[in-house]
């Protein structure tokens, strides 16, 4: 399958997800709140250009909105994390080795440790951002820390366990 028909079914596929399962999810407590539709961000190819990502990140956490009824949180949310997404991956990983042989990030292609940063990294950032918006509403500074620690620990739970469980194909990159 070409890369533009993978992103366009992950696109689909996590918006309905997270909709239609981890929203219905009865709340286990009040700070925790599974996210994983953020991951199709993460898992956006190398060769994607910033401005590329940014533009993607938008519209995803905007048609996230329009499900979610939110106004603008997760546009918001999945804008800084695709800012931030290309500086990371400069700091993390060799540019002349990984970038030029691999098509996207995945535990293969950048190892554990600077794999399980990026992930561990960019979900704390985006819940972080998220659960501020969401506060400066209801301002129990309680409340934020334990929702932003909550959020953030059952969504790198399902994350790793989705990455373990759906094993993605190391992708080589190839000169065409």
């Amino acid at each position: 399958m070409s890369s533009l028909l993978t992103n366009i079914f992950r696109f689909a596929f996590f918006i309905l997800l997270q909709e239609f399962v981890l929203n219905k999810i009865p709340a286990l407590h009040q700070f925790i709140v599974p996210y994983i539709y953020f991951l199709y961000i993460l898992w956006l190819p190398f060769k994607m250009g910033p401005w590329s990502v940014l533009l993607l990140s938008f519209l995803f956490g905007l048609t996230m909105d329009f499900f979610t009824g939110t106004m603008g949180l997760h546009a918001a949310a999945c804008t800084l994390i695709g800012y931030i997404r290309p500086f990371l991956l400069s700091l993390l990983i060799p540019q002349e080795t990984t970038e030029q042989s691999y098509v996207e990030p995945s535990i293969k292609s950048m190892g554990w440790a600077p794999f399980s940063l990026y992930i561990g990294l960019l979900t704390f950032i985006h819940h972080f951002y998220l659960v501020l918006l969401e506060w400066l509403q209801f301002g129990s500074f309680t409340y934020f820390l334990g929702k932003v620690s909550g959020t953030t620990g059952i969504s790198l739970l399902l994350i790793f366990l989705a990455e373990m469980l759906f094993n993605r194909k190391a992708k080589y990159r190839t000169n065409s």
